[in-house]
C-alpha cells in the first residue's frame, strides 16, 4: 500500500498494536480457554439461530445470527498469521467450525417435509446461486472489516461488517441442502462462503501488512510467505471460475426469459384481457404463467414463436391462472 494512502486510511495515531490485534484475532493468544469457550458457544448458538431463520424464511432472524456469529475472528486470524509468518491454528479452527455449522444445518433439515421445495425459500435461493458481484461486495466488506480492526476509531462499524459478510448462513444453507441430498445447491452455498472467506483473508492481509508490524526475528516484516500468495491465488481461482460461470448463465437465462415473455405476449395479443404474469426458468424448463378469461389459444403458436429464440429441446410449460397447467411441448420439435 503506498505510504500516502496508508497514512490516510490508517493514521498512525489510530493504529492498533500487534498485541491488540493478536488478542482479538488469535484464539491461541492470551486466555485461550475462555476465548475458545466463548467462540464455540457463540458459534453453536448463531448456527442454531441461522438454521431457524433459514427454515422459517425469516430475514430478521438470519441477520441476528450474522451479528453474533464469531467465525470472522479466526478467518482474520489467518490473515494476521500470514502477515506475521507464524502458525496460529486459525485455519484448523475455521475448518472445524465449518464442519460444525454444516452439521447443524443438516440436522435441522430433517424437520422439513418430503415435498418441500428448497428454492421456494428466499433464504436458500439467495445463497445457492452466487455471482461475480457477490465477490466484489465481499472484497469491499473484507477491506472494511480489516480497517475497522486495525483502527481504534472505526470499531463501531464491525456489526455492519458482520451483516454484510455472510459466513454462517451459507454454511447452514449448505448443510440443509446436503441433508436434502441437493448437492448442486449445497455447492453453490459453499462457493458463496469460500468467496467471503477469501475476501476477508485478502483484505486482512493487505491492511495488516500496511501496518508494518515486525515479524519474527530474521524475517521480513509485513510480507506473507510465498506459499501464502500461492494459496490465495489458488483460492481466488476456485472462487472466480464458478462465480463468473454462474454470472454468465444468469445473464443468459435473463435473455431467454425476456424472449419467452415477448413471444408469449405476442401469442396472446389477440386474446381480450389476456396477459403474461411471469416467466421463469427452473430445472431446465421454461414456465410461462398467463392470465386470461377464456380458453388458451393453440400452444403450437407459442412454440412457433419461440423457435429460434430459445435453444432447441427446452421444455415449455404454460400455467393458466384458473389452475390449468398445459405441457406445451419442446422448442423446435
Amino acid at each position: 500500500m503506498p505510504s500516502g494512502v496508508r497514512a490516510r486510511v490508517l493514521p498512525a495515531s489510530q493504529r492498533r498494536s500487534l498485541d491488540d490485534l493478536a488478542q482479538d484475532l488469535d484464539l491461541s493468544h492470551g486466555d485461550t480457554v475462555s476465548k475458545r469457550s466463548a467462540f464455540w458457544t457463540m458459534l453453536t448458538l448463531s448456527s442454531v439461530i441461522a438454521a431457524g431463520g433459514v427454515l422459517t424464511d425469516s430475514t430478521a432472524t438470519v441477520i441476528g445470527a450474522m451479528i453474533i456469529a464469531p467465525l470472522s475472528t479466526p478467518i482474520m486470524g489467518i490473515a494476521l498469521g500470514s502477515v506475521q509468518r507464524r502458525r496460529t491454528g486459525s485455519a484448523k479452527v475455521v475448518l472445524l467450525a465449518c464442519a460444525l455449522v454444516i452439521a447443524i444445518g443438516a440436522v435441522f433439515s430433517t424437520v422439513l417435509p418430503g415435498s418441500y421445495e428448497l428454492l421456494s425459500n428466499s433464504q436458500i435461493a439467495s445463497r445457492t446461486s452466487p455471482g461475480i458481484m457477490d465477490l466484489v461486495a465481499a472484497l469491499a466488506t473484507g477491506f472494511a472489516g480489516a480497517v475497522a480492526l486495525a483502527r481504534r476509531d472505526v470499531a463501531a462499524v464491525l456489526p455492519g461488517v458482520a451483516i454484510a459478510i455472510s459466513l454462517v448462513p451459507p454454511l447452514v444453507v449448505a448443510g440443509v441442502c446436503l441433508g436434502r441430498l441437493a448437492g448442486w445447491l449445497a455447492l453453490g452455498a459453499l462457493v458463496l462462503f469460500v468467496s467471503n472467506l477469501f475476501a476477508l483473508v485478502f483484505g486482512g492481509m493487505v491492511v495488516f501488512a500496511a501496518l508494518r508490524h515486525g515479524g519474527p526475528a530474521g524475517r521480513e516484516p509485513g510480507r506473507p510467505a510465498r506459499r501464502t500468495y500461492a494459496a490465495m491465488a489458488f483460492l481466488f481461482a476456485v472462487v472466480v471460475v464458478p462465480l463468473s460461470a454462474n454470472t454468465a448463465l444468469t445473464l443468459l437465462l435473463d435473455t431467454w426469459t425476456g424472449r419467452a415473455k415477448a413471444a408469449a405476449e405476442d401469442w396472446l395479443a389477440d386474446q381480450p384481457d389476456a396477459s403474461v404474469t411471469s416467466v421463469d426458468a427452473k430445472s431446465r424448463t421454461m414456465y410461462i404463467q398467463v392470465r386470461l378469461p377464456g380458453d388458451l389459444p393453440p400452444v403450437q403458436g407459442l412454440l412457433d414463436r419461440l423457435d429460434g429464440q430459445l435453444p432447441d429441446g427446452v421444455p415449455v410449460v404454460v400455467d393458466a391462472s384458473r389452475g390449468r397447467s398445459i405441457d406445451a411441448g419442446r422448442v423446435g420439435q
